[in-house]
């Protein structure tokens, strides 16, 4: 029989060798963050830890217990039964819960006593917690981004998949907080992850990179819809040399117009969304580019968006906060095509 307890900073250092994570929590719980690539066996579901809540309250902890190890029992046979029975004696589990106790402990057991070497993470996902916003403070500062800029529309989310294609390390903020960065960027029905979802997501992405190899970003604000940036993720992309894409206005549209074609057949979502602005903007504007919408002439609202709100707000934010903007390498495509930007990353890895 092997069980060892493993601390979040070995755990976070050698992720990649275990076999398999489990994580031992509820659904709900996994569903709001879990370790990268790990898998929901869980040792209580949701409706059974109300149950079990519940009794604890209402008739007294000794009921409870009781309740809970049945369950429990239940449950980890099942796992076992669905997904162990294939596993070789060489198989190596990390197994966590919530504090590292009982729900991580009792599936744990098991294993350890069918033979399998398991090791079990101390204090559960909140240590994990704990080490991945630690880390968080450390990684940027341990790498050499370079940050591409330019207006709304210019295309800087595909010159990044461009430059990924070719080899090049990219950090996609918008690709991880499953937003597009703008009061538009909400996909409709693709919620964003949760805050801490988000986190790990990016500790993940940092933790692989090459320091010794630039990184390339987008110059994304402190919040990428409603999930922050770490602050010194923030800091040292403000710090880091600049490329700025320019692209002519109506190239831009046209871009904008390919990217959002659903607001195309959504209009009325299109609508709600531009209430958001009301407050900068005030209501008569609104109302017309919501008129000008319904009527089918989305096109031209785009128009006005870019020229009169997201121009004069990106390129002050810019100007502030961008250390390297007033100095960037200017790029100058003639449209926003794949295989245009294409071109532009070739060059931009060759420089």
């Amino acid at each position: 029989m092997s069980l060892t307890p493993v601390t979040a900073d070995d755990c976070l250092a050698r992720l990649d060798g275990y076999d398999t994570i489990i994580d031992a929590r509820s659904e709900g719980e996994y569903a709001l963050d879990r370790l990268p690539g790990a898998v929901n066996w869980p040792s209580l579901n949701d409706a059974e830890r109300v149950l079990v809540g519940t009794e604890y309250k209402q008739i007294s902890p000794f009921v409870a217990r009781k309740r809970g190890a049945a369950l429990v029992a239940r449950n980890v046979a099942m796992h076992i039964e669905r997904h162990v029975m294939d596993k070789p004696k060489d198989w190596q589990p990390l197994i966590y819960c919530w504090r590292g106790g009982q729900r991580s402990g009792s599936l744990a057991l098991v294993l350890s006593q069918i033979g399998f070497r398991v090791q079990v993470l101390e204090g559960g996902y909140q240590a994990y917690r704990r080490a991945v916003i630690k880390a968080l403070e450390v990684q940027p500062s341990q790498l050499r981004f370079r940050v591409v800029c330019g207006k709304t529309g210019s295309g800087k989310s595909r010159l990044l998949a461009a430059l990924l294609t070719q080899g090049a390390q990219v950090l996609d903020l918008e690709g991880l907080a499953n937003h597009r960065g703008s009061v538009l960027g909400l996909v409709p029905g693709s919620p964003q992850p949760t805050q801490k979802h988000f986190d790990s997501r990016l500790w993940e992405a940092l933790r692989r990179f090459d320091p010794s190899m630039p990184v390339w970003v987008e110059s994304e604000s402190r919040k990428v819809g409603e999930l922050r940036v770490p602050e010194r993720l923030i800091e040292c992309m403000r710090a880091s040399p600049c490329v700025r894409l320019e692209l002519s206005i109506e190239a831009r549209v046209a871009l904008l117009m390919e990217d959002y074609a659903f607001f195309v057949n959504d209009v009325p979502t299109f609508c709600v969304r531009l209430d958001a602005l009301r407050a900068l903007r005030g209501n008569e504007v609104i109302n017309q580019w919501q008129a000008t919408a319904r009527s089918g002439h989305i096109e031209s609202v785009v128009h006005e968006l870019l020229i009169s709100h997201y121009d004069p707000v990106y390129l002050q934010s810019m100007q502030r906060n961008f250390v390297g903007f007033a100095d960037a390498l200017l790029v100058e495509p003639e449209n926003g095509d794949a295989s245009t930007l294409a071109g532009v990353a070739t060059d931009l890895l060759q420089d």
